[in-house]
This record gives C-alpha cells, structure tokens and sequence, in this order.
C-alpha cells in the first residue's frame, strides 16, 4: 500500500511534528520507565522469534494485554514452530488461545499463516510488510510490529494507544490507523520508530486512557493540545 502524507494531516505542520515529538519522547521514556512492557514485547525479548512475535501479534487484537500474554504462552507450550503448529487442530488452538477476542477466527488464521509460512517461504517469517500483509490475519499493524519486535527493523506498529495519543497531542490529525503510521513516518524521527509502539501503549495504559486521561499526573501536559479530550483526571 502507498500512502502519501497530505499536509492536512499535520494541524502543527511537519516541522512542528517533528519538534514536538524530539521533546515529548524523552519525557514519554521517563515516564513509563516501572512501567511493565506490553506481552508482545515481553515474548519477543524471551524468545528472540519472529514467528512468536507473529503469532502473538494476531492474538492480540482487541485483546486485553493480560490475556494476550496468558493465550500466547498456552500456544506456544503446545507448539513453537509453524511445522507444529500447522499440525494442531483448530479446536486445539482455540482452546489454547481462548478468552481472546474473535479466538475462533484468530485460531483459524494462525493454522493457515503457518501452512503459507511452510509453502512459501520454507517455514521462515518473512521480513518484508509487503510480504507479511499477505499472510492471514496479518495487517500493517502485525507486519510493522514484526518487523520491529521479530527483526529490529524500522517500522512504525500503529495500535489504537499510538493513533488516539498522537492525534490527542496535536502532533497529527488522521481519521484512522494508517493514516497515523503513514503521517509518523514523515515527521518521527527515525530514531524512535521502533521504540514508539511501546512507549504510547504503556502511556496510553496507564496515563492517557481512552476515556477520562489522567491530565493531572500526564509528564507532557504542558506539551499536549488535548485534542478531543472533554472529561479528565
């Protein structure tokens, strides 16, 4: 998918953006440094996987991250490559990864990724968005964490936490996920690409939360247009 950046979607200008996000940064890793890591990264810093990472990945949409981690670890005892996964039973990976969101869809989905992992790239993860996209079950969002998390490449994995902070700070103006991820990649430093998923889930989770933020204790206040925000802590 090619998605061009529209000036539009930067109410601050792109120069502004990247301002803004050189000196929000710093104080988001300050501010979520006892913070514990979303389950994905928990299981690629364990695991070094790609393929963990993967699987992981598709389990956690609209998915709480407790359960994430919990269903992911059940999968995994059972089978940690897509050779033996490809061999379970859809029931047996439902079971494993329920209460997940949508698990019946989702186990149907990490069977069939891990047959297309087997035909077509020799059982490896490819490392590549255009080529993950295509697998089952797997979006932009799956793809760049991957890309991230399995293989330290540069990506930008654009969650709901990622979209709503960074529309909520001014930085950007977008309509959707996508639109984010492309706008990110014209005005974040690329520095902080891989490290920006992380820092916006942990800060969206415990400080900037969907309803009501806690504007009180928020360590970027002073730097936040609190777009959107009409009830707070």
């Amino acid at each position: 998918m090619m998605v061009t950046a529209r000036d539009e979607w930067f109410p601050i200008g792109r120069k502004g953006a990247t301002d803004l996000f050189r000196k929000v940064v710093p104080a988001l890793r300050k501010a979520v440094k006892d913070e514990k890591d979303p389950s994905v990264t928990q299981i690629a810093k364990r695991s070094r996987s790609p393929f963990r990472v993967l699987v992981s990945t598709v389990i956690s949409a609209r998915t709480k991250d407790e359960v994430t981690g919990a269903a992911s670890e059940r999968l995994f005892a059972l089978a940690g490559t897509p050779e033996k996964m490809s061999r379970l039973k859809v029931t047996s990976i439902e079971k494993a990864i329920f209460p997940a969101g949508f698990y019946r869809t989702k186990a149907k989905a990490i069977k069939n990724l891990c047959r297309m992992l087997i035909d077509e790239y020799g059982g490896n993860v490819p490392d590549e968005i255009e080529e993950l996209v295509r697998l089952p079950g797997v979006g932009r969002k799956t793809a760049n964490l991957v890309l991230t998390l399995g293989f330290e490449k540069p990506g930008i994995c654009v969650d709901t936490h990622v979209h709503r902070v960074c529309n909520r700070l001014g930085a950007v103006e977008t309509k959707n996920p996508t639109e984010t991820e492309f706008a990110l990649r014209e005005v974040l430093p690329k520095g902080n690409w891989i490290e920006i998923n992380d820092l916006l889930v942990m800060y969206g989770q415990a400080v900037c939360n969907p309803v009501s933020p806690w504007c009180s204790r928020c360590g970027i206040i002073k730097r936040c247009g609190r777009v959107g925000v009409t009830r707070s802590r």
